[in-house]
């Protein structure tokens, strides 16, 4: 397979598990995490399950991070066949007891990079037709109460689901959210 797909927040949690079960089936996956550390801890424990991964750290909440993010993974591999957006954290920003700054960090954390990370990998996905997947959340939908900006967050993880499996259809480009 050897196809090159990029994981943020790819050391921990569903990140980790996507990961693992990606280089288990022939894939290179890249980390995208914030934690040098805990991205090269995830890349040696699949390289000594006998797959490859490679790790670029990112805070993805700096705008210019997910740029050099893609960057780096064209530098070394070239080619970018996939892209799994699933870097976020259910932060507690609610209505009541958020602010301003809180809510717009907020969504930072947990939306603006998965626009960001599509945008700057589309030309090398355009050149693959590779995909791209978006984890998400129930919160989108259900709700949970004290989580208005991780709600929020959600739900535009969705609708982007939606228009960029429109806009990208002409490339071939599958867009789907998990």
């Amino acid at each position: 397979m050897n196809q090159t797909i990029i994981v943020t927040g790819g050391a921990k949690g569903i990140g980790e598990g996507i990961v693992k079960v990606l280089a288990n089936e022939g894939a290179i996956p890249v980390i995208v995490g914030r934690s040098e550390a805990d991205n090269k801890k995830v890349v040696s424990e699949v390289e000594a399950a006998g797959g490859r991964a490679f790790q670029v750290e990112a805070e993805l909440t700096q705008p210019e991070n997910s740029e050099k993010a893609v960057n780096a993974v064209m530098q070394k591999f070239g080619k970018i066949h996939g892209l799994v957006n699933n870097a976020g954290v259910n932060d507690g920003v609610g209505l009541e007891k958020g602010n301003y700054d809180a809510f717009m960090a907020s969504l930072h954390k947990n939306v603006v990079h998965y626009y960001l990370m599509a945008h700057h990998a589309l030309p090398a996905l355009k050149e693959t037709k590779g995909s791209i997947v978006n984890i998400g959340s129930k919160t989108a939908e259900t709700g949970q109460g004290g989580t208005s900006a991780y709600a929020a967050a959600n739900g535009g993880r969705n609708a982007l689901t939606r228009e960029w499996a429109v806009e990208l259809l002409k490339y071939n480009i599958r867009v789907n959210a998990i």
